[in-house]
């Protein structure tokens, strides 16, 4: 009976998908182990284990330290947690797992316009407290007509534009660079937010984006716009934010993701014109059941020398 590939397991990422690959490979769970302990398995697997299994927004720093390391299979779409100067300078693979979480995020998406323009988790308290044998609650705004302005539109961006279009809102996006899409392109975010009502991030992390969504575009959107952020904390300066909602620069906003997870600054929770998730975009039982199994199928793409299922370009 041929031995089993070697593999690293950086951190616990998704509880079926490792019980998986523990039946799989002779996996080493790097996130089980002390710091010296961590030193020692490395040594350890020195020359021998050529591949880490990890979630895509964190991965130990160690695991570099491994010389015969040739390949990380990431748990998530956002790869903000590897380090690419690294990678690419020792030539080491790295895939993820796009397109599966789509329409989980999408929904999401279309939960937080929802919730925020139309005033769900305030209406709800509103019941729960009684103040509805007291008055009527107070009137909304409609979702149809009104532009959904989107930051990075992608695969993720398309799953959204499908729902949008059912609410029939009319979509205008910003990328690097325009798109054969039907849809008004921006050239800059600030421009964007300025005609949009709702103004729906879907950027990914890392340094080119870091808070590139700020005070400008948050003038820009108005005491009537929406902010979401369903895309990575990182890309909004959270304290741009944090200002525009404390003094009416926007009506309000719904986010996902946050700055340092899974950390929230008071000043959010405290709001009354906010609505919170715990970064729930892909958090649905099938969509982390596909996730692993496309982790999987690029661990065993690696292994057996052909080209990975979903490799990232470094």
């Amino acid at each position: 009976m041929p031995s089993k590939e070697k593999l690293l397991v950086a951190n616990k990422f998704h509880r079926e998908t490792i019980v998986k690959l523990d039946s799989q490979f002779d996996t080493h769970h790097l996130w089980k182990c002390s710091a010296k302990e961590k030193h020692e398995l490395i040594q350890m697997l020195q020359g021998e284990c050529k591949a880490v299994a990890t979630g895509s927004w964190e991965c130990d720093e160690i695991v570099y330290e491994l010389n015969s390391l040739e390949f990380i299979a990431t748990f998530g779409v956002g790869v903000d947690g590897i380090d690419f100067d690294v990678t690419g300078k020792r030539g080491i693979k790295v895939s993820n797992t796009p397109g599966v979480l789509n329409d989980a995020v999408a929904d999401i998406a279309m939960a937080l316009i929802l919730a925020t323009v139309r005033g769900i988790i305030k209406a709800d308290k509103f019941v729960r407290n009684g103040s509805w044998a007291l008055s009527l609650f107070p009137a909304s705004h409609s979702l149809a007509g009104k532009t959904l302005g989107i930051i990075g539109l992608g695969r993720i961006g398309h799953a959204i534009v499908d729902r949008a279009l059912t609410f029939k809102l009319n979509i205008a996006y910003h990328n690097r660079s325009p798109k054969p899409h039907p849809y008004s392109y921006y050239s800059s975010i600030s421009e964007l937010a300025a005609d949009s009502d709702i103004l729906l991030n879907l950027l990914p992390g890392g340094d080119e984006t870091r808070e590139i969504i700020g005070k400008e575009a948050f003038l820009s959107l108005g005491p009537d716009g929406i902010f979401i952020n369903v895309g990575r904390g990182s890309s909004v300066d959270e304290h741009a934010l944090i200002e525009a909602l404390d003094q009416g620069i926007i009506a309000g906003a719904g986010l996902d993701v946050y700055a340092n997870e899974p950390v929230v600054p008071a000043s959010l929770k405290g709001s009354e014109n906010v609505v919170l998730l715990p970064h729930i975009g892909s958090g649905t039982i099938e969509t982390s059941r596909d996730m692993g199994n496309l982790v999987i199928q690029n661990l065993e793409a690696f292994f057996d020398g052909i080209p990975l299922i979903t490799e990232v370009a470094q």
